[in-house]
């Protein structure tokens, strides 16, 4: 049997004893990292003195992502050292951050759960001012990194991004990609959240669709220390397909008509009225038949174009009406009974 196979066999006994399944863990933090070695064991001494300080009862679940490095070695030794608080996930290979959250979420068994990046970046003296957000009545509060310490190759494409998800979405945080982040335990455990891809940095416009109260406060930035930013032109852009998805899936997803039936009537109305120009202009100004204006063509494609559109939000209407599910419709906060 392969090591990895062997600590994952380990995890799963430690997390189904009796003793550590009756424990009452109110924070739960969910690291995902990769080839963090220099920083992990920094991270977890700055996360245990925070809450020790504050009094809470927590638990760490590290999910190594495919580090090639000796990240899952100073991981094996904390989880020696600290039986019961620390607890690892390994994955074969580099499946990303939002599987890594997803693992981590499974396995929480806090009352509050914090998400928060492996690089040292995110300062745990933090946690209390989230803690008191939360009590005010929020479900989830993610950070707002203020002043934030990162080169402009990574600050100029997070603004422009920030503001699309702002505008499109209507969720008006200024940090959305912040992975310091703190939920209480019925927003990760919401049926509904369905995390793929890289949706984890959209977790908080799935939250209000779901009706979940957002908020942001400001938090202390720590410029990198070591190892390298796994941030690129290549997520940039896949965030901003995943922001269009994400669009789709929260705005439309239970009303799909009303997006391909505007889309469908405007494209038809132009090609409508671009056919009609041409009418018009071939009999009163220019006398050309009409056949011989390439513009006609056009106008014909638009109304071809509209027809389509609404035909296709027919069609995902009666997918959506096959499709439903009761439990979809609303998300219950309390229920009095």
């Amino acid at each position: 049997m392969q090591q990895s196979e062997i600590a994952i066999k380990e995890h799963a006994s430690e997390l189904a004893a009796p003793e550590s399944l009756s424990k009452h863990i109110d924070i739960t933090i969910v690291v995902p990292l990769m080839n963090e070695q220099e920083s992990i064991r920094i991270l977890f001494e700055r996360i245990q003195a925070q809450i020790e300080k504050i009094g809470k009862v927590y638990e760490i679940i590290f999910v190594d992502d495919g580090s090639t490095d000796k990240t899952f070695e100073v991981l094996k030794a904390l989880h020696a050292e600290n039986p019961g608080i620390v607890h690892v996930v390994r994955f074969r290979s580099n499946f990303g951050k939002t599987p890594g959250l997803v693992a981590g979420f499974e396995r929480a068994r806090g009352d509050v759960v914090f998400t928060m990046d492996g690089d040292l970046q995110d300062d745990p003296q933090e946690i209390p001012r989230y803690l008191e957000k939360l009590d005010e009545g929020y479900d989830l509060v993610t950070g707002w990194k203020f002043p934030r310490l990162d080169p402009i190759s990574k600050t100029f494409p997070s603004r422009i991004f920030n503001g699309l998800v702002s505008q499109l979405t209507g969720v008006h945080l200024h940090d959305i990609n912040c992975g310091f982040k703190a939920y209480r335990r019925e927003v990760i455990e919401d049926p509904y959240l369905k995390l793929y891809g890289d949706f984890h940095r959209f977790i908080p416009v799935i939250a209000k669709s779901r009706g979940f109260r957002i908020a942001e406060i400001k938090v202390t930035h720590h410029p990198r220390q070591f190892g390298v930013s796994k941030f690129g032109a290549k997520r940039f852009a896949q965030g901003l397909i995943d922001l269009m998805n994400i669009l789709f899936l929260t705005t439309f997803l239970r009303r799909p008509l009303r997006l391909f039936a505007p889309l469908g009537f405007w494209f038809f109305v132009i090609g409508v009225l671009v056919d009609l120009f041409i009418v018009l202009r071939s009999y009163f100004w220019i006398h050309e038949p009409i056949h011989q204006q390439p513009m006609l063509f056009v106008g014909i494609l638009l109304m071809i174009f509209g027809v389509q559109f609404f035909l296709a939000g027919l069609q995902s209407e009666m997918v959506r009406h096959y499709a439903f599910q009761r439990g979809e419709e609303y998300s219950i906060r309390q229920e009095l009974v």
